[in-house]
C-alpha cells in the first residue's frame, strides 16, 4: 500500500519515473498548474530532462538514490509500465506513489492481466499459460490456429510475439520469443482496433475520453482519429468496462484500455486486448483536440485536484511522427491546422516515435 495522500498545492513537485517523451509532456502540462517535476531516470540525456525542474539519473534498484528522490517529491507516478514493481513498492513507504504496485504489477504480465479482466467479466481473446514447448502444443489444441503467441513480460510495439498459422512449426515459434513464460491468445477476426483513455481519483472520481479509432503499421501506431466509427451504444459499453477496470485496480491516474472492435451478426461489441498503467499514446490527440489534455487529467487525478472536461474540440486526427518523418517539421508547420510535437530525442531511428501531429477538423 501507497502511503496516504493528500491534495498537491501549487509549488508541490511530481516525482516522475522514466524519462521519456511521456514524462516530458507529464512535466510540460504540470508546469502551467504551478506544480514542480523531478524526473528519475538512468539513461543519459532522456527528453524529460530538458523541461523539468530537477531530474536524477540513477538505476531503479539504487536504493540510496531512490530514497533521495522521495524525499524530494510529494508523489510519485511513471511514464511506462516496466518499471520494476520493486521500485514502485519501496518508494510507496517513503512518498504516496500513484498508480500503486498492484497495478503495475498485474498489467506488467499479460498471463495476469488477462485473467484480472476474464474475473472481471470482460470479454478477451481466448487464452492460456504456456512455460514450455508441450503447454504449447495442448494450448494450440484447444484455442486453435491462428493464435498469437506472447512473452508474459517485456512487450510492446509488436516485440515479443508471433503469430502461429495453419503448418506453422510450433517449437520455432517458441523459440521466436526466446523459450520465455509466454500466452497463447486466440487470434480475434475484429474489424478495428479502439482505445479507451480515462481517469481516476484515489476518492473514485472517474471520467474517461470517447472511444479512439487506431490504426497501426508494422505494430506500432500510425493514426488516432476522433469521432471513431463506433455506435454510441460501444462508446458507452467501452467507457463502462474502463470504469469497472480502473475501479477493481484502485487506480489513480490515467490509464488506457486497449480493445478490438468485432462485428457479430452485424451488431458492434467490444473485446479488451491490454491495458496501460499510463498516459498513452493513442491519447496524444487530446493535447489539441480535448479540453483537458491526458497529460494535465493524470497531474490532476494524482494531485487529488478536479478531473477536467473531455469533450473533444472537433474532428481529430493525430499521427505519430516515426524515425526520419520527424524530419519533415518545416512542412509541417508550414500546414494551416497542424500542430507539431517533437520529443527532443537525439537520433532518429526506424521504428523510434520522434513526435507527433495533431490536425483539428471542423464537423
Amino acid at each position: 500500500m501507497s502511503l496516504p495522500s493528500r491534495i498537491l498545492a501549487p509549488g508541490d513537485t511530481i516525482g516522475i519515473l522514466g524519462g521519456g517523451q511521456l514524462a516530458r509532456m507529464i512535466a510540460l502540462a504540470a508546469a502551467p498548474l504551478g506544480l514542480k517535476t523531478h524526473i528519475y531516470a538512468p539513461e543519459e540525456g532522456s527528453p524529460a530532462f530538458d523541461v523539468a525542474g530537477t531530474h536524477t539519473r540513477a538505476a531503479y534498484d539504487d536504493f540510496g538514490a531512490l530514497e533521495h528522490f522521495a524525499k524530494a517529491v510529494d508523489v510519485v507516478t511513471y511514464e511506462f509500465e516496466n518499471v520494476p514493481v520493486y521500485t514502485a513498492e519501496f518508494l510507496s513507504r517513503h512518498v504516496p506513489v500513484h498508480p500503486g504496485a498492484r497495478a503495475l504489477g498485474i498489467t506488467q504480465d499479460r498471463l495476469d492481466e488477462k485473467t484480472f479482466v476474464s474475473r472481471l467479466g470482460i470479454e478477451t481473446a481466448p487464452f492460456a499459460a504456456v512455460q514450455d514447448e508441450a503447454e504449447l502444443e495442448a494450448a494450440l489444441a484447444e484455442i486453435g490456429r491462428p493464435a498469437v503467441l506472447k512473452t508474459r513480460r517485456f512487450g510492446y510495439d509488436g516485440k515479443g510475439q508471433v503469430i502461429i498459422r495453419e503448418g506453422d512449426d510450433a517449437a520455432a515459434a517458441f523459440e521466436a520469443v526466446g523459450r520465455h513464460p509466454s500466452i497463447l491468445e486466440g487470434f480475434v477476426p475484429f474489424e478495428r482496433e479502439v482505445s479507451v483513455v480515462a481517469a481516476r481519483t484515489e476518492d473514485g472520481r472517474f471520467k474517461a475520453y470517447e472511444v479512439t479509432e487506431n490504426e497501426h503499421r508494422h505494430h506500432i501506431l500510425f493514426r488516432s482519429t476522433v469521432p471513431a466509427n463506433v455506435t454510441p451504444a460501444v462508446d458507452a459499453v467501452a467507457r463502462e468496462i474502463a470504469r469497472r477496470i480502473g475501479e477493481s485496480l484502485g487506480y489513480v491516474g490515467v490509464f488506457a484500455v486497449e480493445m478490438f472492435l468485432v462485428v457479430v451478426d452485424g451488431a458492434q461489441g467490444v473485446i479488451v486486448n491490454e491495458i496501460a498503467p499510463r498516459v498513452h499514446n493513442s491519447g496524444h490527440w487530446t493535447l489539441d483536440g480535448a479540453v483537458t489534455s491526458q497529460f494535465e487529467q493524470h497531474v490532476r487525478a494524482i494531485a487529488g485536484w478536479p478531473l477536467g472536461a473531455v469533450e473533444r474540440l472537433g474532428h481529430v486526427e493525430m499521427t505519430n511522427l516515426i524515425g526520419d518523418e520527424a524530419d519533415d517539421w518545416q512542412a509541417i508547420l508550414d500546414e494551416p491546422g497542424a500542430h507539431l510535437h517533437l520529443y527532443g530525442k537525439a537520433e532518429a531511428r526506424p521504428g523510434r516515435k520522434m513526435g507527433h501531429v495533431t490536425r483539428i477538423f471542423e464537423e
